[in-house]
């Protein structure tokens, strides 16, 4: 098989980018090789820097999204400052922005104004709720658009509906910030032309609704709200065992729940059991049925309780914890942690998701300090080392 390089080598991003929406979409760019330009403010940087010190110190928000970067620290409010901006996204393919609404319009750095400026630049517009209508203004935390989308109003217990716990309207619109990239580049090697892309939290998250979207507007009712059960299929749940831990099984049909009575229950008077019977009669009599598989699983260990369930060929998974994921073996058996710098030093990181068999490994590089990066693009723009001096001495870079 001969060596492919990845696929987006030669690629430059420049991205005005904070939090995790535009980091997160341009982190994948840069995993597959594109050069990633992080424009930052002098004081501070990305707030994301600011979330916490998890990470040896680092934030864990900021570590998870911003590797294998450049960093220039400039204020874009400075004419020199935006000037600089300007300079870089002359050599650019990719520009990616999540500002407030409205802000980079006023700084010339929305997708409609660069474009026309450049017609081969793909230009990347990030919004909460879009760029027209009564939301556009609106402020759009992650938190806040996944209650606007409904998916809050899905998770949960039937007593109380929860956020999900990681962030998942940013995360959709990172995703599809990255796919948008990916066509608008293919479509610029047919055409010759790149283009503006928008994506919005709440149109991407509002995508991810569908299964509840379409069964509440064609069924008449959302799915209700079951924890880790499921609604219409029981049992699917997670289960207590001897030890303290949690086994999560689902039985798709009445075969496995003979299966699951017989092998793994120990009494198979309930496969017959009218109460038990079918799909139908567990999930009507869900409380019983619930009552019976605890009772079951309650003197057996974790391990124990997924060995007889794998061995009766039922689902099943250990509901882990955080702890757990990182020392999950199928992890660790599949060689999927690296070791990527940064100022605190090495860190763990996951390669991506995406596999490319016989090219290059994914790209990891270091997470960038705030600005570590200033003079050597500037010297590559032509500044001389007095003209960085007065940029830092006026506060226009740091």
């Amino acid at each position: 098989m001969n060596h492919q390089p990845l696929p987006l080598d030669g690629i430059t991003v420049v991205a005005v980018e904070q939090a995790v929406s535009a980091p997160f979409a341009t982190r994948q760019l840069a995993d597959l090789g594109a050069r990633v330009i992080k424009i930052e403010r002098p004081d501070g940087g990305d707030f994301a820097r600011g979330y916490d010190t998890a990470a040896h110190g680092l934030a864990s928000h900021f570590v998870w999204c911003n590797r294998g970067k450049e960093s220039i620290a400039v204020d874009l409010k400075d004419p020199r400052g935006l000037d600089i901006v300007r300079q870089l996204l002359a050599d650019a393919d990719v520009f990616v922005q999540n500002l407030a609404q409205g802000a980079a319009a006023r700084l010339g750095l929305d997708a409609a104004t660069l474009c026309a400026a450049h017609p081969r630049l793909v230009a990347v517009d990030i919004s909460g709720y879009g760029a027209e209508g009564p939301y556009a203004h609106k402020r759009a935390y992650d938190m806040l658009v996944q209650c606007e989308a409904g998916l809050v109003s899905v998770t949960g217990t039937a007593d109380q509906p929860v956020k999900a716990g990681i962030p998942a309207a940013d995360i959709a619109a990172a995703m599809y910030a990255f796919s948008g990239v990916l066509a608008a580049l293919l479509r610029r090697g047919i055409t010759g032309l790149g283009g503006p892309v928008e994506i919005s939290m709440l149109d991407s998250l509002a995508e991810w609704m569908g299964h509840p979207l379409h069964h509440g507007m064609h069924g008449g009712e959302a799915p209700a709200r079951t924890g880790v059960a499921h609604a219409v299929i029981s049992p699917y749940d997670a289960y207590a065992t001897a030890d303290g831990g949690q086994v999560l099984l689902s039985v798709q049909n009445d075969r496995e729940w003979r299966r699951l009575a017989e092998q793994v229950l120990g009494r198979p008077e309930l496969a017959d059991d009218p109460v038990f019977a079918t799909n139908r009669a567990r999930t009507t009599n869900r409380a019983e049925t619930d009552a019976a598989v605890a009772d079951g699983l309650s003197s057996l260990s974790r391990d124990e309780a997924i060995d007889r369930l794998e061995a009766a060929g039922i689902a099943c998974a250990r509901l882990n914890s955080v702890s757990d994921l990182a020392a999950h073996p199928q992890l660790a058996a599949r060689d999927r942690w690296r070791n990527v710098d940064s100022p605190a030093g090495p860190l763990r990181a996951l390669l991506p998701p995406i596999v490319l068999p016989g090219g290059d490994e994914a790209r990891m590089g270091a997470v960038p300090a705030l600005g570590e990066h200033t003079d050597a693009l500037l010297r590559a723009l032509g500044m001389t080392d007095a003209g960085t001096a007065a940029l830092r001495r006026d506060g226009v870079i740091a």
